[in-house]
């Protein structure tokens, strides 16, 4: 069942960079950095709309990582880590579910010193088992432990968010 189609998607990346904007006015520089395929698509979405309002100098980067054993490898940043020393940063993944991908990626991010780490979603599930806090939602969404959220933000024309 699709959940959104390509215009919400649209529209609620849209609002996302604008509160992005606003509660980041007071830094000079907003490190943007998105986990893996779908977290990095994420970001570069977001960041075509932060471009378009002009107000952010924005540093996209990429975090990547094992999501079903994040311990399994490095965890991987393109952004040399001491760039985001006393940074504000703002990790970015499609689907928040236990929060368990999203808190290794600030194990990443915490080998510096950053000012700030937010944290941005498409979707939000609400079964956190890790102490996680999205600030950024395109959707909160009530789901079964057993259904899956299918995230499709490749089709620049036809993106979705399905529910299976």
């Amino acid at each position: 069942m699709e959940i959104l189609n390509h215009q919400q998607i649209k529209q609620k990346i849209k609002r996302l960079a604008f509160q992005i904007v606003e509660n980041n006015l007071s830094h000079k520089k907003l490190y943007l950095l998105g986990i893996n395929n779908n977290g990095k698509k994420l970001a570069q979405l977001i960041n075509e709309e932060l471009q378009k309002i002009a107000l952010l100098e924005v540093v996209e980067g990429n975090i990547r990582l094992n999501p079903a054993n994040p311990l399994e490898a490095e965890i991987q940043m393109d952004i040399p880590i001491s760039e985001l020393e006393n940074q504000s940063v703002l990790i970015t993944d499609d689907v928040a579910n236990t929060g368990r991908t999203l808190f290794y990626a600030f194990s990443a991010v915490m080998k510096s010193l950053p000012k700030r780490i937010q944290v941005g979603v498409l979707v939000d599930r609400k079964h956190k088992n890790f102490p996680v806090k999205v600030n950024y939602v395109g959707m909160t969404l009530a789901t079964t432990l057993k259904e899956n959220i299918d995230v499709d933000l490749d089709s620049h024309d036809s993106m979705n968010v399905k529910l299976d």
